[in-house]
This record gives structure tokens, C-alpha cells and sequence, in this order.
């Protein structure tokens, strides 16, 4: 397809929607055109397909790598089951912006929850609620309640960008150091389906997971992640015991 330089949509804007549908229609599955091949193709400057490109790195959509040039992100996230993890870390290392919408941070009680963490049913607990980014496509619903004895410093934090454990670190000297996690399939209710921008009959996996440091509860967590765009992955070796053991459901 010519781009049109008489529109008044500049030619690097041009550029990026005609990539974009071509990318969503499956084309550069296998390999990404180089920037000169792109360059000779559409018979612009190569400033134009660098800015372009630039705004789907931005998107997640594409990535640049070190001696690979420009690829094509995968729209789903693995993760390792049996260890401590970072939703952030895992996104940020797949090269894929990674953002947050903070819908509540406050101060709250919960007597479930504070009987997860080991506390008195009216201690106070800090209460994070997000929506995960992975480019511009949700990926989480992310639920987390936190001693606030421990974590209340937090609770001036700016969440949009930041790892939770990383501010929990800085502002309150501790992170987990262990903990355990449970995985099931879900179903999500209406409201959490619009928040994560998913259509009906799509699933979801729900996480639950308590984390201590030094043996010592510090976060109760819940995630709602979408099913289309996340993995787990399970090693295992002969002779040496799983961490995690399946259960089923009666």
C-alpha cells in the first residue's frame, strides 16, 4: 500500500497503521522487515520508519534486540511456576512497556485477610488495586493487602510504574523472600472482564498467594490474569521432588 503524502497524517503515523494491520493480519510471523527494506518498500526517509517503529516498540507490539534488529513481541507472557516472581519483572524483561492503573490504595480492615496474614481481625492492612498494562492491553487485575505495621510508608507511592516489591524494599527495608501460591481456572464476573478488556467466554486464571520474609507473613495477594496472554511453565527433574503439587477439584 502507497502512503498518501498529500494527507494530512504524517507519513511516519501512515507507516505505523499500515504495519500494524499487517502485523495483526499474521505477515511478519516468521521475520520483521529490516529498516532499509522498509526504507526501499514504501520510498521514505529512514527517519520516518524509525519513528514509526518507535511507536510499536511503545505498544509492545515490536522490539528492537541486539543483533537481531527489529521482532515481533509475543503476545503472551511465561512464567516459571515454583519461585518468587515480579509480574513487572517478568514484563519488563520481555521487553514490553509495563504500566499500572491504580483504582484504590488505602488503609483498610479485613477480617479474612488478616487471618491469611496472622493477624488480629481488625489490624490495620494497606490495600493496592491495579489494572497490569503489558503495552496498551491489560493483562491483571492485581489485588494485594499488606500489614500496614510493615508497609504503611508505602502508601504515598506511585504505583503506575513501580514494582510493589521494590517500593516495599526502599520505603520499608524488607521484601519476600518466600511464600506460596495457588492457580485455578476462572470464569471472570462481568466487571472484571470489561477492566481487562477481555470477550465473554474467554478464561482467566486466578492467583492466590502469600508471601513472608523471614518467615513472617507480609502480603496476601489475589490476580486475576488473562488467560489469552499469560503462561506457566513447570521444569522438573528425575530424582528431585516438585515444589508444587496439583489438586483437584471435587
Amino acid at each position: 500500500m502507497a502512503l498518501d503524502r498529500n494527507s494530512p497524517m504524517p507519513l511516519w503515523a501512515q507507516l505505523e497503521s499500515e504495519l500494524k494491520h499487517r502485523l495483526d493480519a499474521g505477515e511478519f510471523n516468521e521475520r520483521f522487515p529490516t529498516d532499509g527494506e522498509l526504507v526501499a518498500e514504501y520510498e521514505v526517509s529512514r527517519h520516518t520508519v524509525r519513528e514509526s517503529i518507535r511507536h510499536l516498540n511503545k505498544l509492545g507490539i515490536l522490539r528492537r534486540e541486539r543483533g537481531r534488529g527489529t521482532v515481533v513481541n509475543q503476545s503472551e507472557f511465561v512464567q516459571p511456576l515454583g519461585a518468587l516472581y515480579s509480574l513487572f519483572e517478568s514484563i519488563e524483561s520481555s521487553g514490553v512497556e509495563q504500566r499500572s492503573k491504580v483504582l484504590v490504595l488505602d488503609e483498610r480492615t479485613d477480617g479474612t485477610v488478616a487471618e491469611q496474614l496472622g493477624l488480629p481481625a481488625v489490624a490495620p492492612l494497606l490495600y493496592l488495586e491495579r489494572i497490569r498494562y503489558a503495552g496498551n492491553e491489560a493483562l491483571a487485575l492485581d489485588r494485594a493487602w499488606l500489614p500496614a505495621a510493615v508497609a504503611g510508608p508505602i502508601i504515598n507511592s506511585n504505583f503506575e510504574r513501580t514494582a510493589l516489591y521494590d517500593e516495599l524494599e526502599r520505603c520499608c527495608g524488607v521484601r519476600p523472600d518466600a511464600g506460596w501460591e495457588r492457580i485455578a481456572p476462572l470464569n471472570p464476573q462481568p466487571a472484571e472482564r470489561a477492566l481487562l478488556e477481555m470477550r465473554r467466554g474467554e478464561a482467566a486464571f486466578f492467583l492466590e498467594r502469600l508471601s513472608t520474609a523471614h518467615g513472617r507473613p507480609i502480603e496476601w495477594r489475589t490476580t486475576t490474569v488473562r488467560g489469552d496472554r499469560y503462561n506457566f511453565i513447570s521444569k522438573f527433574e528425575v530424582g528431585v521432588a516438585p515444589p508444587l503439587a496439583a489438586t483437584a477439584k471435587t
